[in-house]
């Protein structure tokens, strides 16, 4: 069975009322000058912007908490199988684009609201990996949907804020085991859907797990260029 999540309806968080996202300051503006005429400042990140980015910068990253059960190594690809706790996580759903272009904005979404776009107004810290839910077409193509979700740092998840952006949901996911591989590098659609390939072929048709989606990983912020961590995994039927 895939990983059970209880989702609380009415609201972002269902303790809460989402507040209305505030119109962001412009990021540009005229001001005069000396010589009376008008000249445009440089660019400045916004406040909700700034709480990103010091969020997801300077706090410790905490690890999805799992356990290794089994390694192993085929056709020159290694891979784990690990058990995965549960938790509640933040959840945004992105459909009609594609799988990198989703991605994007889905993780943004996040990383704003454990960065402070909260009912709290609080950064919360990073968890690891950004975890976005693909669904594979016949051909092994992505189809234009995706689920990204963060695991809640401990510290809130017995009290998760509630996201002032509605299209985020908190769900509160059992534990699941799973086969994993990992890889390097900036991951695109296609290097995930490589290793998912790899993956499944390593497997054989002995491991029973779901077919019709797997986890695209993510450990490292974007600025990040060398040792990077993407993994795919496969969830255990």
């Amino acid at each position: 069975m895939p990983p059970r999540r209880r989702q609380s309806s009415g609201s972002p968080c269902g303790q809460c009322a989402a507040e209305s996202p505030g119109s962001l300051p412009p990021h540009a503006r005229a001001e005069p000058s000396r010589a009376g005429r008008g000249r445009i400042q440089p660019c400045r990140p916004s406040g909700t912007m700034l709480g990103m980015i010091k969020n997801s910068l300077l706090s410790t990253v905490e690890a999805w908490p799992y356990q290794v059960l089994r390694k192993g190594e085929k056709e020159q690809l290694s891979y784990e199988e690990r058990e995965c706790q549960g938790g509640r996580f933040a959840v945004v759903e992105v459909v009609g684009k594609p799988f990198d272009e989703a991605s994007k904005e889905g993780v943004l979404k996040l990383l704003k609201y454990v960065g402070g776009t909260n009912d709290k107004g609080i950064g919360m810290g990073m968890t690891a990996p950004v975890s976005i839910t693909a669904f594979p077409a016949e051909d092994g193509s992505l189809q234009q949907k995706v689920k990204v979700s963060l695991r809640i740092p401990s510290q809130f998840q017995a009290n998760p804020p509630c996201p002032s952006d509605e299209s985020i949901k908190i769900e509160e996911r059992q534990g699941m085991t799973i086969y994993s591989t990992q890889f390097g590098g900036y991951a695109k659609e296609m290097d995930y859907v490589n290793y998912a390939a790899k993956l499944k072929s390593a497997l054989g048709s002995e491991a029973a797990y779901h077919k019709d989606f797997y986890f695209c990983n993510g450990y490292d912020p974007p600025m990040k260029p060398y040792g990077r961590r993407n993994e795919v995994w496969f969830v255990k039927e």
